[in-house]
């Protein structure tokens, strides 16, 4: 199968750009035909003038329309596989695809379909205000904390709601959870083109760790508060004689440093070598979010070294997590809980190795390359026969 796929990365990487790497390595290694194009925001540049760049362009762009429509023509592409495409790329490759006969299909990764900054998150609490056709809140309320980005991000979000291009030229949807779904489904999409498609483990161990000699409780991450890695802080100052170690960077690196007690120590970002052997040294995983997670990769990631998992009780994490059976869940924000659970596992070696047996059993029945890239491929499949054009 023939297959191009569309991305424009954001400032700072995150779990979207790894699934994008997975399935462009995995089609590849299936033998599939894939074409992956790759913007990148950093492309603009710093400062005012690249954001006065990203507003005007950051719509509708002819030249990405030109670009895509020759590339139509020059690959002969089945599928188009799209994911985030602001601001170089734009809604303008969905008509150059709708004009060239190929189907789409979009991966939701977020809460874009109605929230301007993608998270439903502002000012340390969750935020629906912008629903219903409301952007003009994420300028009444500055909610990215810097004036011409909030408009930004609102009119673009307004235009692309009015424009209603997503629902005309988008085949199939891929919800990377049942909650993302019925999240898509909420927003007045309908329900027969959205399909659910958990992401997958990148590199499946061979092997299990052995978590009864794991020395440390786990976090990987990107450090803001959104992810609750404050909450976790907070837990580790209660647990002085248990050590933390942080895998991760982000805008609060600096201040959590200066805040972490002394049982926590940060190790910045790690590539996928220093990622596995941190994971295979640890005795479990938290992933103590504030917001809605659309998913939770790292939560799977674990698992499939064989960690049990404790994770926030909200969004796609009850859906990866199995209360009491590859972990425990607990309500957000609440450091007592998230501390107790800790020394429980900490405390009791076998619930801890049952708990990452079961784990690394539903990563393997789950979340495996074979089982991904065949569900993917009946989506394409799915999409060429109901092509909409």
């Amino acid at each position: 199968m023939k297959i191009i796929q569309l991305f424009n990365r954001r400032r700072f990487s995150g779990g979207e750009d790894r699934i994008v790497d997975i399935i462009e390595n995995l089609l590849k290694k299936k033998g599939e035909q894939i074409c992956t194009i790759r913007r990148s925001l950093d492309e603009l540049g710093e400062g005012f003038c690249a954001k006065i760049k990203a507003f005007i362009f950051g719509i509708y762009s002819q030249a990405s329309y030109r670009y895509i429509k020759r590339l139509i023509n020059v690959e002969s592409p089945e599928i188009i596989h799209v994911h985030n495409l602001y601001p170089q790329l734009t809604l303008s490759v969905l008509s150059a695809c709708r004009d060239a006969g190929v189907p789409v299909v979009k991966h939701c990764h977020d809460h874009s379909l109605s929230c301007p900054i993608t998270n439903h998150y502002r000012d340390k609490k969750i935020c629906f205000m912008c629903q219903g056709g409301k952007e003009y809140w994420c300028v009444l309320k500055n909610c990215r904390k810097d004036i011409f980005e909030s408009v930004a991000y609102a009119t673009r979000s307004a235009i692309v709601r009015n424009l209603d291009s997503f629902r005309k030229n988008i085949t199939l949807y891929i919800a990377i959870s049942d909650y993302i779904k019925d999240y898509i489904i909420a927003q007045g999409y309908p329900q027969e083109r959205i399909v659910t498609l958990p992401n997958p483990i990148y590199k499946m161990p061979s092997t299990r760790a052995d978590v009864s000699s794991g020395g440390y409780v786990a976090y990987v991450g990107r450090l803001t508060y959104e992810k609750g890695i404050k909450t976790l802080l907070d837990t580790a100052k209660m647990l002085p004689n248990l050590p933390f170690r942080i895998a991760g960077n982000g805008l609060l690196m600096h201040e959590v440093i200066k805040e972490a007690p002394n049982n926590v120590v940060f190790l910045g970002n790690l590539d996928y070598a220093k990622l596995a052997n941190f994971y295979r040294r640890a005795r479990f995983l938290v992933v103590p979010s504030l917001s809605m997670e659309p998913f939770g990769l790292v939560a799977i990631e674990a698992m499939s070294h064989g960690l049990p998992v404790i994770a926030s009780n909200i969004g796609g994490l009850p859906e990866v997590v199995d209360e009491g059976i590859t972990g425990f869940l607990f309500e957000p924000d609440n450091s007592e809980q998230l501390a107790s659970n800790i020394e429980l596992l900490w405390n009791n070696i076998d619930l801890c190795n049952q708990m990452g047996w079961a784990g690394r059993k539903k990563a393997l029945h789950e979340y495996s390359e074979d089982v991904y890239y065949k569900r993917l491929i009946a989506i394409y499949k799915k999409a060429i026969q109901t092509n909409l054009t």
